[in-house]
Formats: C-alpha cells, sequence, structure tokens
C-alpha cells in the first residue's frame, strides 16, 4: 500500500463545483488537494468534447460571480461552445494557479469512515492512499456514462463510441453513422454531424421536446460594459428564480390569462430563445395538466412549422404530448430536414440486436453502419457518487443503502457519512438550474467546516430523522406536479434499467432550497449531529 498522504480536505471532481470548493477551502486555510479522474480541469467539459457539444445557460451566468474572474474574460457566443469552456478553465488555472492543489488522473475508487479518529482514508485507483477529515464530493450529476446492455454489441465491426468519450479529432465525414438516443447530447451531436456524414440514422425511443437556441456572437465591447454595472445585479439574481437563470416563472395560471395575452407570450418566449418557454412562462405546466397542454399545443404547431417531411412530423412532433411538456429538460435545436437523416421509432421496431455490420430492428431491417454511436447519457445524479465504494459509520456502502430510494438531508450530506458533503448532488435543485447559479451550497459547506474549527466539533452528519424527512418533503413536492408523466427520465432515475424511480432532485425552486440550507445554519445547524472534539 503507497504511503498515507494527510491532508485537512479532499475534494473529488474539478468542475465548477470542485473548483469553487478548492477556492473556498484555501481561503479556510485548509491543507487540501483536489482529486480528479481526468488529465485536466473542467468536470463535464473536460469528458464531453463531441461534434456540437455546448451548454443550455446563456452568458453571463455560466461562469464564477468573483470579479477577479469575470472581469478579464469574455466568451464569444450567448452559449459557449465546449473548446470556450475548456478554455475559461485554463484561464482560472492561471489566475489563481489552482493545479498545485490538483492531482489529475486520480479516480477515486474508496473512502471509508473511522469514527475512532473522525477522519476519512481515500483510494484512488492507482492506489494513492489518503487520510482526511474533511471530504467534499465534487462528482457532478452526469459523471458516469451509460451503455445499454444491447445483444451482440461485441459483434459489431465497425467503430463505437459514447457520446462522453469522444476520441480527439475523430473524422465523420463520409461514413453511415447510426446514433443511439435523442436527449440533449443527441439532439446537439445529431445536428453537428448531419452535414457531413453520407448517412444518418437515429433511433428515437421519445422525441426530445426541443426549444430555438437562438444562438449569438457576443460583442466584446458591450461585454465590458455590462460588467462595471449589470453583471453583479444578474450574478445576484440567480438566487432569486425558480431556476437560477435571469428569467423567471410566471405564477399567473395559464387558463387564466386570456387567448391573446397567452399566444403573446408564448410568442415572447419563443423569439427569445433559450429556456425562456421553458422556465420563463407560466409555471403552472409542471402541475396542472391542462395548462401543459395548452403549451404543448403551441410547442408542437411551431415544432411542426419547421420540419418538411409529414411522418417526420409526426415522429418528432406528435399531435398527443409524448410525456408533459417540460417534465424532461428540453434540448436547444434540432434538425432533420436533410435528406441524408432518417428516424427509427424503436417504439414500433424495437432494436433486435446489433450485427457485425449494424443494427436489427424487429421488422428484420438491418441498418448498415461504420459507425456506432451511444447518446445514451449517464447514471445521471447519483453515479458520480455510486461508483466509489463509500463506507461510513456502519460500514455500509452508500450504493446498497440507496438501492431502495436515496436519502439525504438538505441535499448535502447524508446520515451515517460524518463530515461528508457534496454540491449539486441528489436531493439539491441543480438538475433544474445549472452548476454555477446553485454553487452556493460551496460556500455552505466552507461556513460550516469554518464553524466546526472554530467552536472545537470534530464531526457532523445528518441525523436520520431530518434525513427521511427532507426526503419525504421532496417526494410530497414531487408528486403534486406532472414529473411521472415521463417514462423515461433521468430526472426520475427512470432511464437506467433497475434504478429506483423516484425524483432525484429538489424540484421547489432554487429560491425555496436556498432559504432552507440558511435556515439550518440560523437554527444552530438544526437536522444536524455534532460532535464535540476531546482533548
Amino acid at each position: 500500500m503507497s504511503e498515507v498522504q494527510e491532508f485537512d480536505a479532499i475534494i473529488v471532481g474539478a468542475g465548477f463545483a470542485g473548483v469553487h470548493q478548492l477556492i473556498q477551502f484555501r481561503k479556510l486555510g485548509l491543507k487540501v488537494r483536489l482529486l480528479e479522474a481526468g488529465g485536466g480541469l473542467g468536470g463535464t467539459w473536460y469528458w464531453n468534447t463531441y461534434p456540437g457539444a455546448r451548454v443550455d445557460s446563456e452568458n453571463p451566468i455560466y461562469q464564477f460571480s468573483d470579479p477577479e474572474l469575470y472581469k478579464d474574460w469574455n466568451y464569444t457566443e450567448k452559449f459557449p461552445g465546449w473548446r470556450e469552456i475548456q478554455q475559461y478553465f485554463e484561464y482560472v488555472d492561471k489566475k489563481l494557479d489552482l493545479s498545485r492543489d490538483v492531482s489529475y488522473n486520480s479516480r477515486v475508487v474508496s473512502a471509508v469512515w473511522d469514527d475512532t479518529t473522525d477522519r476519512w482514508t481515500l483510494t484512488t485507483e492507482a492506489g494513492d492512499v489518503y487520510r482526511v477529515q474533511w471530504l467534499s464530493l465534487c462528482t457532478g450529476i452526469g459523471s458516469k456514462y451509460y451503455i445499454p446492455p444491447y445483444k451482440g454489441l461485441d459483434s459489431f465491426k465497425g467503430e463505437v463510441h459514447h457520446t462522453s468519450r469522444w476520441p480527439t479529432d475523430y473524422d465523420l465525414k463520409g461514413k453511415k453513422v447510426g446514433v443511439i438516443g435523442t436527449g440533449s447530447t443527441g439532439v446537439q451531436f445529431i445536428q453537428e454531424i448531419a452535414p457531413v456524414v453520407e448517412h444518418l440514422t437515429v433511433f428515437q425511443r421519445t422525441p426530445n421536446l426541443s426549444l430555438p437556441m437562438k444562438q449569438t456572437k457576443l460583442d466584446l465591447e458591450e461585454q465590458k460594459k455590462l460588467k462595471e454595472y449589470l453583471y453583479p445585479i444578474q450574478f445576484g439574481r440567480r438566487n432569486q428564480t425558480f431556476s437560477g437563470y435571469l428569467h423567471d416563472l410566471d405564477m399567473k395560471p395559464t387558463l387564466e390569462a386570456t387567448l391573446e395575452e397567452r399566444v403573446l407570450n408564448y410568442e415572447d418566449k419563443w423569439e427569445k430563445g433559450g429556456f425562456h418557454f421553458w422556465i420563463g412562462s407560466y409555471g403552472d405546466i409542471f402541475f396542472k395538466q391542462d395548462a401543459n397542454d395548452v403549451a404543448y399545443a403551441f410547442w408542437r404547431d411551431k415544432t411542426r412549422a419547421r420540419i418538411n417531411d409529414p411522418e417526420m412530423k409526426d415522429k418528432l412532433a406528435p399531435m398527443k404530448s409524448p410525456h408533459p411538456f417540460g417534465v424532461k429538460r428540453p434540448s436547444l435545436e434540432q434538425v432533420y430536414n436533410q435528406p441524408n437523416v432518417a428516424l427509427v421509432d424503436v417504439n414500433k421496431t424495437p432494436i433486435a440486436e446489433i450485427t457485425p455490420d449494424g443494427i436489427k430492428t424487429s421488422d428484420g431491417i438491418e441498418h448498415k453502419l461504420d459507425v456506432l454511436v451511444f447518446a445514451t447519457g449517464f447514471d445521471m445524479v447519483t453515479g458520480g457518487i455510486t461508483s466509489i465504494d463509500i463506507r461510513g459509520q456502519d460500514g455500509v456502502p452508500i450504493k446498497e443503502k440507496w438501492v431502495n430510494g436515496v436519502r439525504s438531508y438538505l441535499g448535502l450530506g447524508s446520515a451515517t457519512y460524518p463530515n461528508m458533503f457534496w454540491i449539486y448532488g441528489p436531493q439539491s435543485p441543480a438538475a433544474f438550474s445549472n452548476g454555477p447559479s446553485t454553487i452556493f451550497t460551496s460556500e455552505w459547506i466552507a461556513d460550516c467546516i469554518k464553524h466546526c474549527r472554530e467552536n472545537k466539533i470534530s464531526h457532523i452528519v445528518p441525523s436520520k430523522e431530518a434525513q427521511d424527512a427532507w426526503s419525504e418533503q421532496l417526494q410530497q413536492i414531487a408528486s403534486m406536479g406532472l414529473w411521472m408523466g415521463a417514462k423515461h427520465s433521468w430526472y426520475m432515475g427512470s432511464n437506467i434499467e433497475g434504478k429506483k424511480v423516484e425524483i432525484l432532485q429538489f424540484p421547489g425552486g432554487v429560491p425555496a432550497y436556498y432559504k432552507a440550507i440558511s435556515d439550518s445554519v440560523a437554527k444552530g445547524y438544526e437536522g444536524w449531529t455534532l460532535k464535540q472534539a476531546t482533548a
């Protein structure tokens, strides 16, 4: 076994959350190490470099809110692509010299708590061992990619890739490509490669209720002016809206608006692009079916008008909604108006097997392929945590405890796992928002550790009672909405076969969540058990 390395704190993961946590821990004067499985900063933007990969949050909110960082940085697009986001992380690294506290290519495989010493022992895949008091899991909501176990996959003679492990400088020009999956990744990938491949066959289970992006180039001088006044206002606004975006839900009931008022509202949101139509319009679409039906009808008619082929219209924007609009995160943009693109509805003709030459569907047709691409997503929200063998006070792996449902308190930690926190993980609001907008939990964790150190508290852990109450509250909020109307939703964990179907993120909005975690502190860390250090 490797020599044990002693630190005050370990951070796992180097995306927005991990980098922000490192900055916060440095301010506390902690001896800290960040362990990252990849070879660079960026988290999801280190791994997801497939053609078309870009963020669905518009400038300026998808960055750190520290003026020392944003004053010298300028995105060139309203919705930045992966290359530019990687460049942003390189800029932040250089500015703050982050890499001196980071161990790259260090995948954590286990974390074991010792109740006698109040310390975690972590082991990496390479055999490095660390002992720490504080553990912050910044593994993100989409770090464990998923490939369904299709029959015959190993027999395919062509190339197989998952979008989250895309090969560098790979050229698809002139190839016959098959794509399984039409979530956000699939839609981005499809629209980017369609013009260059010889033929593209898309295997779709559920149509993506995509929205127009309305991408634009950004003016450098205009950004400079905005930084002087508006940026602080915009960053402050993130904690005040339901989604953490700059636009907010309209709480006027859909059907109380006149037809004229409603149509003009919808048209305005549609023309603004991005998520305005989703989380900037009438809020009752999430819990009233009649309101949702009206929103879907508008979306359907707008979308069908953009599609040329009548059969494709029915596959991509059916007259009857495949699930309530908005209970799955929409993608931005879509393109099927090219003659070299075919769409296979796997509900009517399921994939029977993967053959040496392509994919055979249940109707006996073999779709010939050179390259097979899985845009099948991730074991979302929980996968990054459960892929690590984490054992707390009772020695039971957290993966086993969560088989029948996630349990956390405030979406920050879990009973029997002291001094372990996570940022935008299970039962936090991140999936209904974005990482930077919900990164305030990083500050909460740092403040908690500061409180413990100042008051000679050796460990802090959620009580089982508080954890059960929080988890039950989440499910009650979810039951008031239309979330269960989506059969294969990663919001509910139902995209992974055998996974417990439940709401995995806090659906009550960013302000309500922010208040909940703040109230716990104001009441003396209510719901947490604090252990006083012995002399």
